[in-house]
């Protein structure tokens, strides 16, 4: 049995956000994770947007999150080495009651301390973008564009660095009390973990886990929604992400969003699931996407589609009305020891540090926290080869000539960087951790010329056998036995 501090379950971006935090202190602390990564579901499988603040009920811990990670992140991606941009955002209406329902959302900005927000013409919106559709728009300049891969990596990478241990494919499936008032944590196949406290970060599980740590009656309703991926060629035309105006429900439907790689994003449709870890696209799906993307975007065009995919938002509503509820941070008296995080939908992108700081607030109210003296916030990434200029390309090769050694041609990713990403802090070794914070086989061929180089370098760096090596899940095995002869060893 392993004994720490502090167990965070869950180690996504809001989990990890958590553990960086922790680590400002002298406190062992550990993340259990089912997955493979710290970005496979929720945390990774989002627009990756850095919201402002107006899109959430004045007062709710959303606004308050969202409007205090908005204005720090400029700063948090400086230290996490975080790709990000300061883009700005349009959110486009056609009709006047879409203008009305814009007004409404000017007013919730300003309430909730929004900087900058103004209701602008089509005139105004072709200085910004003229890609974008709409006859008006509410543009918000605080609004960005982020790398959520990078983000969630480089949080659980920088508690790690600070002395965070991470556990991957470890699933709590159950936990009790013991007589000396800590949590005993049992897993699916890796034993127990004991610990002094536990917080429940667990997104699309966080009512489950709720319940299994003596907090019952919370319900969560996994929401899917499936997206485009448009080539870099798109991208050129896309200058902001634009949202359409509200639903009369103040809900939303398709937008299109660049990304800080060049490409742009088209989606998502929203759809209540039974599911959430169901990552399949349908169709229809992507046909009605098809048709509400061009209203957003009018390059929408089939010749720049890459690639599909899908993500759920774990939404806690309420199990009587059914209205979607506002993100739940808590502590019990007749629950000692637990942190309870339940429902951290979207903005939990934004709103990762300002919940993890209000944790160790909780947390602080409880017992005296000693400040870490070796805490380091500074997390450095993985240096792109392609982003340098030619002459520092020329001394990178001259250091490593691994630099000069092309893996990915679609996205100029080099086996330097592949050997770097495969010895990363946190131990992933799947092909798709390896695409995350490389960006290999992310291009327009989608891996169909480096998967398989990939996965001989996973080999060869690891000692694995290649049925080893897998593209993502447990049991997603890139190969099931040796091709064409081939040795397995």
């Amino acid at each position: 049995m392993q004994s720490y501090d502090i167990i965070i379950i869950g180690g996504g971006v809001v989990g990890s956000a958590i553990a960086r935090e922790l680590t400002r202190y002298r406190l062992s602390v550990a993340v259990l994770e089912k997955e493979s990564d710290v970005c496979t579901q929720t945390s990774g499988r989002n627009t990756g947007m850095l919201h402002a603040g107006f899109l959430y009920k004045p007062g709710s811990l959303k606004a308050q999150c969202a409007v205090e990670g908005n204005a720090e992140f400029d700063q948090v991606a400086r230290e996490l080495d975080v790709p990000f941009k300061r883009t700005g955002k349009l959110i486009v209406g056609f009709t006047d009651e879409e203008k009305e329902r814009l007004r409404y959302f000017i007013e919730w900005g300003r309430v909730n301390g929004v900087p900058g927000m103004e209701l602008i013409d089509r005139k105004r919106m072709d200085e910004i973008d003229p890609s974008a559709g709409g006859s008006f728009a509410i543009f918000c300049p605080s609004s960005g564009i982020l790398d959520p891969f990078i983000y969630a990596i480089a949080l659980a990478e920088n508690a790690v660095q600070n002395g965070a241990v991470y556990h991957l494919y470890t699933e709590v499936a159950g936990a009790e009390a013991l007589p000396d008032g800590r949590h005993l944590l049992h897993t699916a196949g890796r034993g127990d973990f004991a610990c002094r406290w536990v917080i429940n970060s667990a997104g699309l599980n966080s009512a489950k886990v709720s319940a299994m740590l003596g907090i019952p009656g919370y319900v969560i309703q996994p929401v899917k929604g499936e997206y485009f991926v448009l080539d870099k060629k798109a991208g050129q035309f896309a200058k902001i992400p634009v949202y359409p105006a509200p639903t009369p429900r103040f809900t939303f439907d398709t937008h299109a969003t660049p990304t800080v790689d060049g490409n742009v994003l088209v989606g998502p449709n929203s759809f209540n699931v039974e599911d959430g870890e169901d990552y399949s696209v349908s169709q229809s799906g992507m046909d009605g996407l098809q048709e509400s993307g061009a209203r957003m975007f009018k390059h929408m065009k089939r010749e720049y589609y890459i690639r599909t995919f899908s993500g759920a938002r774990p939404k806690r509503i309420d199990p009587q009305t059914g209205e979607v509820q506002d993100f739940l941070l808590e502590t019990r008296e007749d629950v000692p020891g637990v942190i309870n995080l339940v429902g951290i939908e979207s903005p939990g992108l934004t709103s990762a540090l300002p919940l993890a700081r209000r944790v160790v607030r909780l947390l602080a109210e409880k017992e005296t926290l000693v400040p870490n003296p070796h805490f380091d916030p500074i997390r450095r990434g993985i240096r792109r080869f392609h982003e340098q200029d030619a002459e520092e390309q020329a001394r990178m090769i001259r250091e490593d000539p691994d630099y000069g050694e092309i893996v990915c041609r679609c996205e100029t990713v080099t086996c330097a960087e592949i050997r770097r990403a495969i010895h990363n802090p946190l131990g992933v070794f799947t092909v798709n951790g390896i695409k995350v914070r490389t960006r290999a086989s992310m291009g327009r061929c989608q891996g169909g010329y480096c998967e398989t180089r990939i996965t001989a370098l996973i080999r060869e760096e690891l000692g694995k056998a290649v049925t080893e090596v897998e593209l993502g899940p447990k049991g997603s095995q890139m190969f099931t036995g040796a091709v064409k002869g081939g040795n397995q060893a």
